[in-house]
């Protein structure tokens, strides 16, 4: 696990400054109509950064990983991310996202492993697992630190 979490603060750091080259103004705009800006992907990485935190946590004090999902657009529409200053939302994400890769790095290697017959990874998953299959919570952070990825991959 040691290696997601080093690829977790590479990525934050050289995204951070990478991110951070782009104008307030340049980060507002969409680029179709229903996609969202660079302001608005930011905000679902932290968004996605504040329930993923604490399924991590949870999921070290239960055999299940069964997670109550959100509502990815309005949550962002809710909290009108594209009004907000482009380095306001930057350093939320970075300092969240550090936090997390300190909470990954204490969980024990047992709970990492445990095989969850119980899970809803088909609804909650960015890379699904089928209901039937057995997850892990090491497949799950894992998972988190692609789907982040893939996301600041559409800001370019």
């Amino acid at each position: 696990m040691q290696d997601c979490v080093d690829d977790l603060r590479s990525t934050i750091a050289a995204e951070s400054v990478r991110l951070l080259s782009i104008s307030d103004s340049d980060a507002s705009i969409k680029p179709a109509p229903g996609k969202w800006s660079p302001k608005e992907i930011i905000g679902h990485l932290i968004d996605s950064a504040a329930n993923n935190h604490g399924r991590f946590v949870r999921a070290q004090l239960t055999d299940d990983m069964v997670f109550e999902g959100y509502e990815q657009d309005e949550w962002v529409r809710l909290q009108r991310y594209n009004e907000r200053r482009w380095s306001d939302l930057i350093a939320l994400w970075q300092h969240y996202n550090a936090h997390i890769a300190s909470v990954i790095e204490s969980i024990a290697p047992d709970r990492l492993s445990l095989q969850r017959s119980s899970h809803n990874l088909d609804v909650v998953g960015w890379k699904t697992i089928p209901r039937d299959q057995p997850a892990t919570l090491d497949y799950f952070i894992r998972d988190y630190v692609a789907h982040l990825k893939h996301h600041l991959s559409q800001i370019r």
